[in-house]
């Protein structure tokens, strides 16, 4: 409670400090009957009383935890108001918004994990998950090499919210894609017919799971998938020569929507 030995005679900027609410709130307060000082000045001005002070100090604590000044007015004046009854509904109401900043505080921390990290999953799930020869470290030096790209942003952002179950229908996404690569590769399935090209459309929705791919982003991607020791050694592991089919399929895609292969670029 404020001291009252010296309180009687405040000006509205003493009571304002002592409080830390605003001149203006105090004004407010005033003006509609909540608050109003006892006592006013040969000139005019408002000063306030010792029992002014205390009926300001239940104010603030009401408004801090969150009652309006209606309900505020009634517990102050009306002398058959539900005062704990009205204290246990604003408490359920703070309980409420404590839960769903905790659940803020969670879903933020998950964002920054997946920014930082690329996947959420352990060792063990992603193994589980993207097969034994899948190297865990990828993710963190993906991070190094694309960490302040605006396509790690979007792939982290779509991360956060994904659980084992999620990242396993992608990865079965995958291998179904490459296993239709190579059985069309095999079927004679030339560059630039519509099997193929319906296959490189497929690509891009598969690949979407990670992030928006654009056409001219794609004959990028074919480009590393051959040059690549990595990429090359993956696909061409699948069937040998699949690496170069595949970015074949793709420029000739790009060409039937307009775009030049030679001078694609990664926008």
């Amino acid at each position: 409670m404020p001291d009252a030995a010296d309180a009687d005679g405040l000006t509205v900027g003493q009571v304002a400090t002592r409080l830390g609410v605003t001149v203006r709130a105090l004004h407010h307060w005033d003006e509609i009957g909540l608050a109003r000082p006892s006592l006013r000045t040969a000139a005019g001005y408002r000063l306030y009383t010792a029992g002014d002070l205390e009926r300001l100090h239940r104010i603030v604590v009401y408004r801090e935890i969150g009652l309006g000044l209606d309900e505020i007015r009634a517990i102050l004046d009306d002398s058959t108001a539900d005062v704990p009854g009205a204290l246990r509904a604003q408490r359920a109401q703070v309980a409420e918004r404590i839960g769903r900043l905790q659940r803020l505080s969670a879903g933020l921390d998950q964002m920054i994990d997946a920014h930082e990290r690329g996947l959420l999953l352990t060792a063990e799930q992603q193994a589980a998950i993207f097969g034994p020869r899948w190297n865990p470290d990828w993710p963190a030096q993906a991070r190094r090499r694309y960490g302040n790209t605006t396509q790690w942003r979007q792939y982290a952002e779509r991360s956060a919210s994904r659980g084992p179950e999620e990242w396993q229908a992608i990865a079965d996404a995958i291998t179904g894609l490459e296993r239709a690569l190579g059985d069309a590769m095999d079927a004679g399935v030339t560059p630039g017919s519509p099997e193929a090209n319906q296959l490189v459309e497929r690509h891009r929705e598969v690949f979407a799971s990670y992030f928006p791919l654009t056409r001219q982003m794609q004959v990028c991607l074919g480009r590393m998938f051959e040059a690549d020791p990595g990429f090359a050694a993956h696909y061409d592991g699948i069937r040998a020569g699949l690496a170069t089919w595949f970015r074949r399929i793709i420029d000739a895609s790009a060409r039937a929507h307009g775009i030049d292969p030679d001078t694609a670029t990664w926008q």
